[in-house]
C-alpha cells in the first residue's frame, strides 16, 4: 500500500477519521458529510492533516519568531543545540531530519547572525561541530514564551498524548521506508 493510499471511507482503519473533519470548518460540532464510497476527499487524508496542521503550528509561531529574526527551521536548530551543543552537523541533521544541503545555509546564516559557531572537529577534519555563541544562549530566554499549548484547543495531557502519537507515526514510518529501500 502506497503511502496516501489507506483504506478507503468507511473502513474502520487507516487515514481517515469518519466522524468528522474540521480542517476548515470553524463551528462547532458540525458534521462533515461523508465522501462517496469510494471517493476520498482532501480531508479524508491523514498526511494532509498532519502537514496542514505543520502549516498551522508555523503562522502560529510567526509573530514570536518574527520577534527574535528566526525562521522555524532556524529556531528549531537553535532549540535542538541548546538539548546538546557541539554536535555536528550530520548529527544536528539526524536530529531536524534535514538533509546537510538543506542545514548548511540554516548554520551559516545563524553564524551570520552570531547566534553560532561552526569549526572543523581537530579530531577528524571531516566533520563540522556547531556550538551556541552567548547571543545564542541567551535566545532561550526570549523565545520561552511561544508556548502554543492553549492554542491548539487541547488539554495538555491531551497535547502529551497527540504529540507522543505524531512522533511514533513518525518513526513507524521512517522505519517502513527504510525496510522497503
Amino acid at each position: 500500500m502506497r503511502p496516501n493510499d489507506g483504506p478507503k471511507s468507511g473502513s474502520s482503519t487507516g487515514s481517515r477519521d469518519n466522524s468528522r473533519d474540521n480542517s476548515r470548518d470553524n463551528s462547532k460540532g458540525s458534521q462533515k458529510a461523508r465522501s462517496p464510497a469510494g471517493e476520498r476527499r482532501l480531508g479524508d487524508f491523514l498526511c494532509f492533516a498532519i502537514y496542514s496542521a505543520n502549516l498551522a503550528f508555523g503562522r502560529a509561531y510567526k509573530k514570536g519568531l518574527d520577534e527574535l529574526g528566526l525562521t522555524y527551521p532556524q529556531w528549531i536548530a537553535i532549540v535542538a543545540l541548546w538539548e546538546q551543543d557541539g554536535q555536528t552537523v550530520s548529527e544536528l541533521g539526524d536530529k531536524m531530519f534535514l538533509e546537510s544541503n538543506t542545514l548548511t545555509p540554516i548554520l551559516k546564516k545563524l553564524e551570520q547572525m552570531g547566534y553560532l559557531r561552526r569549526q572543523r572537529d581537530p579530531a577528524d577534519e571531516r566533520q563540522v561541530r556547531i556550538s551556541l555563541t552567548e547571543a545564542g544562549r541567551r535566545l532561550r530566554e526570549k523565545g520561552m514564551h511561544m508556548n502554543l499549548v492553549a492554542s491548539t484547543g487541547l488539554k495538555p495531557d491531551e497535547f502529551v498524548r497527540l504529540q507522543e502519537n505524531v512522533v511514533t507515526l513518525r518513526d513507524n514510518l521512517i522505519k517502513a521506508t527504510a525496510e522497503e529501500a
